[in-house]
């Protein structure tokens, strides 16, 4: 007997959905196997279709954010189009969009048009900045994200120019937390009859993900350092996080908590009569100005620099200290414990010919495991889709030659 096909089977999910952050919630669930259609524009579709193609591969931007989902185009501008929209929500749980304030109640599907057809209905919008505030009304990208919502800081580099990172990691916070709030959401309206709008930003994802360094930084009022290493507690409860370059330039990173881990870690190393001899026979003396700590990392440059990366780790990690290689992307895509785990794992693309490395998921569920599909063609899922709301192949025949479809 075939495993069940993820926890969300029978669950039914309208997007309206663009770019990353309004998509990836989705994709999520559709892994999990929900029912997940996807609404475009006829003709031209979601723009991200463009984007990141590569020659003789699909495109990598929205495979990735849309994979497993369904797509059915709409005419929304029509009210045929609109009234078919209205249909497949009348038989959802989740409905998402991500929009620019406005313009979903303009085209017919702002949250309080829904809840009239569904009371029941999860209605998900994200945004840029959040549902109020002096910018509530602007659109919002990544970069926009990570510039205000304080990571651009966080892996700053000190006498470098602060920059936003290449990963994006404001949408895919905000999609992931988007997610939960509508499983969330889904849970109270289950139980309840009563559905409700959650809102979620770009922003307010960012802020989320700046965790306890944020909460550190409001309650000192002072901006965290930020750089190589990360000298932490008090001088007789010192911690330390720090990376290091090998004699090949590869970078590694560990981190201590204690005194006893600091002599611990140095000894396996092999480093620790050196340091003794520096006067940094324990870690608490980094502590004691900035001077002694840049020193310290100066002498562990050299140290670090003297072999090489696989060897510092497994040494580390046999005196059971943290430590891991700091990979590029294509170094974690091979990292073997991404492999043993299916975070990454390889999906035939019939149509290009090709078997394909995925993102795999990020959750293991014993009973009900994730399966993962490739994203639909522009308007594929349109004959079935309609007609299991009632539309005859005459009424579908029609409605694609009126270009509502």
């Amino acid at each position: 007997m075939n495993a069940p096909h993820g926890p969300l089977q029978g669950i039914k999910v309208v997007t309206c959905s663009t770019a990353q952050a309004g998509t990836v919630p989705y994709m999520l669930m559709a892994d999990l196997g929900a029912e997940v259609i996807k609404i475009e524009v006829p003709e031209g579709g979601d723009n991200s279709r463009g984007t990141s193609i590569a020659p003789g591969f699909p495109s990598t931007y929205f495979e990735t954010n849309n994979r497993g989902v369904r797509s059915v185009t709409l005419n929304l501008k029509a009210a045929e189009g609109r009234a078919i929209l209205h249909k497949l929500v009348a038989g959802a749980e989740i409905f998402g969009q991500n929009f620019r304030p406005g313009a979903a109640e303009k085209n017919g599907f702002g949250y309080e048009e829904l809840h009239k057809i569904n009371p029941a209905l999860v209605y998900i919008s994200i945004s840029g900045y959040g549902p109020k505030g002096p910018h509530a009304d602007l659109p919002g990208t990544d970069s926009m994200a990570q510039a205000l919502g304080g990571i651009a800081e966080a892996y700053s580099t000190p006498g470098q120019p602060m920059r936003t990172g290449i990963v994006s990691v404001a949408d895919e916070t905000c999609a992931i937390l988007a997610f939960g709030g509508a499983l969330a959401a889904l849970t109270h309206a289950r139980a309840t009859g009563i559905g409700q709008k959650v809102d979620c930003s770009l922003l307010g994802g960012q802020i989320r993900l700046m965790g306890w360094t944020l909460t550190t930084a409001m309650w000192r009022d002072r901006d965290p350092v930020t750089g190589q290493a990360r000298v932490t507690g008090t001088p007789d409860r010192p911690g330390l996080s720090a990376s290091f370059n090998d004699c090949d330039g590869k970078p590694l990173v560990f981190q201590l908590t204690g005194a006893r881990q600091w002599t611990q870690a140095m000894t396996a190393l092999g480093f620790y009569d050196s340091l003794s001899q520096a006067g940094y026979e324990h870690l608490g003396v980094a502590m004691e100005s900035d001077e002694k700590r840049n020193a310290l990392l100066r002498i562990l440059d050299g140290l670090f620099a003297t072999g090489q990366r696989d060897n510092w780790v497994a040494r580390l990690r046999a005196a059971d200290i943290v430590a891991a290689p700091i990979n590029t992307l294509l170094e974690a895509s091979n990292d073997p414990d991404v492999l043993a785990n299916g975070y990454i794992t390889e999906m035939d693309y019939p149509s290009f010919g090709k078997k394909l490395k995925v993102h795999g998921s990020p959750w293991h569920f014993s009973e009900t495991p994730a399966k993962f599909g490739i994203a639909s063609g522009l308007g594929a899922d349109n004959d079935d889709v309609l007609g299991t709301i009632g539309y005859s192949a005459t009424q579908i025949a029609d409605l694609r030659a009126h270009k509502i479809i």
